[in-house]
C-alpha cells in the first residue's frame, strides 16, 4: 500500500519539533551532568552534538527564528520609566 504524500508543511513541522525536541534533551543532559561538556577522551564533542548541531539544525530550517526571538523580549520588556513607582 501507497502512504499518502505529506506536506512539506507537515514534514517542516516534525522536523523542527524534532530538533527543538534534541537540543531540549542535550541541554538538560548537559546541565544535569549526566554527559560531561568536556572530557578528555572525547574532547567537545558532546557539547557540539548535544548543542551546536541542534542549533545549526534549527537555524537552517528556521533562519529569522533569533530574530523572532529578539522582537518577542523586546515586547516583552516594560520601559524604565513605568517599572518606578514614583
Amino acid at each position: 500500500m501507497r502512504q499518502p504524500i505529506q506536506s512539506h508543511e507537515a514534514r517542516h513541522q516534525r522536523l523542527l519539533g524534532a530538533a527543538l525536541l534534541w537540543l531540549l534533551a542535550g541541554t538538560a543532559a548537559l546541565l544535569t551532568t549526566l554527559i560531561p561538556m568536556h572530557s578528555e577522551q572525547w574532547g567537545w564533542t558532546p557539547a557540539f552534538w548535544l548543542v551546536a548541531a541542534p542549533l545549526s539544525v534549527l537555524l537552517v530550517l528556521e533562519p529569522g527564528l533569533p530574530r523572532q526571538l529578539l522582537a518577542l523580549a523586546r515586547t516583552r520588556r516594560r520601559p524604565a520609566h513605568s517599572a518606578v513607582w514614583n
